[in-house]
């Protein structure tokens, strides 16, 4: 049984306003992660949670993360450490693999 809990904005992500802010949000960061530049698959990011009393609409609390970089920031305001060297390398590996269409297990 998986479990499940509500997003704390989750009535906000729903919102034809989310929609709106999100494309402007997107459009003023140029489409790429104002961390790492990476441009592809983006999610709009509150610089100061939701849940800590951040403002759900104002465009300057909001800025585009690529989900790798939104993923560091959220564990890092969650408690979690940074990945090691050593997972990063492992994560990375898997992410080259994945890419090149190398599906089959890495250890035979």
């Amino acid at each position: 049984m998986g479990m499940t809990w509500k997003r704390h904005g989750a009535h906000i992500y729903g919102s034809r306003r989310w929609k709106g802010v999100r494309v402007q949000v997107l459009r003023r960061d140029g489409w790429r992660c104002v961390s790492c530049g990476s441009a592809g698959q983006l999610e709009v990011d509150h610089v100061k949670p939701i849940r800590d009393g951040g403002a759900p609409f104002d465009m300057s609390n909001l800025q585009a993360l690529c989900p790798s970089c939104h993923t560091r920031k959220t564990r890092l305001e969650c408690g979690h450490p940074e990945l090691s060297p050593a997972r990063r390398a492992w994560r990375d590996l898997l992410k080259t693999a994945g890419k090149q269409g190398n599906t089959k297990c890495l250890i035979q």
